[in-house]
């Protein structure tokens, strides 16, 4: 098996910038409005449903998308911003992206909240792997 190189912290802050992303994307800034349009839910049943739990995964989520990144641009010796945001693409589009869209279309779901929630995503994996390919 090829030999991973890690740098530990550049994990942990691109988790830590994947958390931050999250919290912008989905408030009134950028897509709160359309996100709860497209899950039928108010904001006061939201803030019902928010648990401190629910943010610890949303973090150890990041944390664990940045660590697997990670290993992939060091299999590719990726040391670019281009070929990080490259990988990042590619680990969205082979996996996150061509996945949830099937869940999305068996559950029904509007393709709102696909493009908004796969978008998210799609951004986090690009900004990480820029990250974790320049701070080796």
């Amino acid at each position: 098996m090829t030999s991973v190189e890690i740098n530990y912290l550049a994990v942990f802050v691109s988790a830590v910038l994947i958390f931050l992303l999250g919290g912008l994307w989905y408030s009134p800034l950028l897509f709160a409005k359309q996100w709860m349009s497209a899950i039928n839910k108010s904001e006061e049943e939201l803030k019902k449903d928010a648990k401190p739990t629910n943010y610890l995964v949303a973090f150890l989520q990041g944390l664990i998308s940045a660590y697997i990144l990670a290993i992939f641009i060091s299999w590719a010796q990726a040391a670019t911003p281009g070929s990080g945001a490259w990988i990042g693409f590619m680990c969205w589009f082979g996996f996150a992206g061509t996945t949830s869209l099937v869940h999305s279309i068996f559950a029904g779901r509007h393709s709102k909240l696909w493009m908004i929630d796969t978008g998210y995503t799609l951004v986090s994996f690009i900004v990480a792997g820029i990250i974790l390919a320049l701070w080796k």
